[in-house]
């Protein structure tokens, strides 16, 4: 059941990307940024003032994305649908999640640690969103 969950989110985020909207993304150390991309936003019928929004993260070998946190109403549910990703949030352990494992991250975390652990081959994320329907900034970069 989980497993034929993942191919429909795959399947759907692939679909959606065609008509995505890019947001915008920065790297670090090495100069190789991620790919940024909204690919689905529903506002909640139930949950007055909420969305989900979709979000596909792609990294090209050694790609990363920039020590960064996300709107304060923000609850993200993350799952790596292809390759293997480096993750930090907050001071706990550097992680590595592969293809078909998730983590979430809470309103106000901090997300030092986002990269492609691999030198050769690519790595693709969903996060999906719980937030205010009003934001429009899903990722800003943290204060060194």
């Amino acid at each position: 059941m989980i497993r034929s969950s993942l191919a429909a989110l795959s399947g759907l985020a692939a679909l959606s990307a065609l008509l995505a909207t890019p947001i915008e993304a920065e790297a670090h150390d090495t100069g190789k940024a991620s790919k940024v991309t909204v690919v689905y936003e529903h506002e909640l019928p139930n949950v007055p003032g909420k969305s989900l929004k979709g979000v596909l993260v792609e990294y090209g070998p050694g790609g990363n994305s920039a020590a960064h946190t996300h709107p304060d109403s923000a609850f993200i549910y993350t799952t790596v649908l292809e390759g293997a990703v480096r993750s930090q949030v907050n001071d706990g352990p550097v992680t590595v999640y592969r293809a078909g494992e998730s983590f979430s991250e809470y309103p106000g975390d901090r997300h030092a640690v986002s990269e492609n652990d691999s030198q050769t081959e690519p790595a693709r994320l969903l996060a999906v969103f719980v937030v205010d329907t009003s934001e429009t900034t899903l990722v800003r970069p943290m204060k060194p």
